[in-house]
């Protein structure tokens, strides 16, 4: 008698250990019925252990990634291993509602799982347990970090007074591009342009104004150049455009438009219309071009045609259709 009064005694100190842990505990037997369903499980989802125990987990609870499950648990029962899911890969086994105050914007419970095999007095895998353990404030923190970073790095990579590409960040850019070209078989072009006479609008309005200025051109550039393209504030009042899959013809055509859009702006500042134009330059890529470097000179080279030729201008250094009259 005393023997038997032991093991109702660990029975029971079992199930308040169950009933106490901090982590979900379900234990099914090898056709996927439930055997233990503790506190944890039942409060967060709403099915009291009576109403689950002995029956199929699938079954009783809705909304399970049966098939990726069911092979979580072949895998630890063949092996004899424990098996793991992290959050990172599986945000959650169990579609809990989140209750962590630090994890707010979160529906559901982020959770790490953990598959332990159990075997029987005869040594083979007769169950399997399931440990659900609720990381939302670890998750959230490291989703936080993670966005944080990518923002400040998105932060480095920007001009502050444009939200355009800085110079060190396009001209990476342009090398990728280059790099692609070597091997593309279409065309891609750049466009660089500055704004004519900035000097006299700082002098003359004051260096507030040049910045709005600045602001008005960044903002018309953003409105006409496509998904793909690269734009970037290169330096001062210089801007500079990848334009890819953009042959010449249609680069200058895009610089036309722009020239056109930005003659046409105006900036109000103590009751005068401030008026401003820009220079272009466009060259498409050729072969010849040794690195990215020689493209960016072609470019700028194109550029000072413009201003030479009187400013609110585009010139093109087609070096396509020079190679076809030397050919």
């Amino acid at each position: 008698m005393s023997g038997i009064t032991l093991d109702i005694n660990e029975f029971h100190w079992m199930t308040q250990i169950l009933d106490t842990m901090d982590s979900g505990l379900v234990v099914l037997d090898l056709d996927n019925n439930v055997v233990v369903w503790n506190n944890f499980m039942q409060s967060y989802s709403g099915i009291s252990s009576q109403n689950i125990l002995g029956r199929n987990l699938f079954d009783s609870y809705d909304g399970l990634p049966r098939s990726w499950l069911e092979a979580k648990i072949s895998n630890a029962t063949v092996l004899e291993t424990r098996c793991f899911s992290s959050w990172e890969n599986r945000p959650y086994l169990f579609a809990f509602k989140n209750f962590s105050p630090v994890s707010h914007g979160s529906q559901f419970m982020y959770q790490d799982v953990v598959f332990t095999p159990l075997k029987s007095l005869c040594g083979g895998v007769s169950h399997i347990a399931i440990q659900i353990t609720d990381v939302s404030e670890t998750a959230h923190h490291k989703i936080y970090l993670n966005t944080t970073n990518q923002q400040l790095s998105e932060l480095s990579r920007k001009d502050g007074l444009t939200n355009l590409y800085n110079r060190i960040s396009w001209e990476q850019n342009l090398e990728k591009e280059f790099e692609r070209m070597v091997y593309a078989s279409e065309p891609s072009s750049l466009v660089m342009f500055d704004i004519d006479h900035f000097k006299a609008i700082n002098d003359t309005y004051g260096h507030h104004v040049g910045d709005e200025v600045i602001r008005a051109t960044a903002k018309l550039l953003r409105k006409s150049v496509r998904k793909g393209d690269v734009c970037g504030r290169y330096g001062g009042e210089e801007f500079t455009v990848i334009l890819p899959n953009t042959c010449t013809e249609q680069a200058r055509l895009f610089a036309e438009r722009l020239r056109a859009s930005i003659e046409q702006a105006k900036i109000e500042h103590a009751g005068q219309q401030i008026k401003f134009t820009i220079s272009l330059g466009v060259c498409q890529y050729h072969p010849s071009f040794q690195n990215h470097i020689a493209w960016l000179n072609s470019v700028d080279a194109a550029l000072y045609r413009s201003k030479d030729g009187g400013r609110n201008q585009t010139q093109v250094i087609d070096l396509i259709k020079s190679s076809m009259r030397n050919a």
